[in-house]
């Protein structure tokens, strides 16, 4: 089984040691995932669901770049500091998954820093042609 890895560039991949995503044979592990800083700050968006909408694009790249698409994603966490906050990102996660939804897990859990509202990580099965 080949396994290929994908980066999307994140500062902390080459710091921890880690990539975005595990492309194994059918199967696409992508790693937790928070919200990209704001070109303008440097910080992530406030909020919950602005911090959903910029993982779910990080995700979605990683998941094109392997080949699939949230339609492929089997299964899904989602960690947040408190789980009043997790309603907010429903519209979001409804337009990425609620046509395909996979199984799903919610978490309510300390992130590695508190200015983070949401990690999200998905494992998708995208057979070979």
């Amino acid at each position: 089984m080949a396994i290929r890895r994908i980066s999307s560039g994140g500062a902390f991949e080459p710091k921890v040691g880690y990539c975005r995503a595990v492309v194994a044979g059918d199967w696409i592990h992508v790693a937790g995932t928070v919200a990209a800083p704001e070109t303008d700050t440097g910080e992530p968006a406030l909020g919950a669901a602005a911090q959903c909408a910029s993982a779910l694009t990080i995700i979605e790249n990683a998941l094109r770049e392997a080949g699939a698409g949230f339609a492929d994603v089997v299964r899904v966490s989602y960690m947040l500091p408190a789980a009043a906050e997790f309603e907010a990102c429903w519209p979001a996660l409804r337009a990425a998954f609620g046509d395909n939804p996979p199984a799903a897990t919610m978490i309510e859990c300390g992130l590695i820093d508190p200015k983070y509202r949401i990690e999200i990580e998905v494992t998708a099965y995208k057979p070979s042609p």
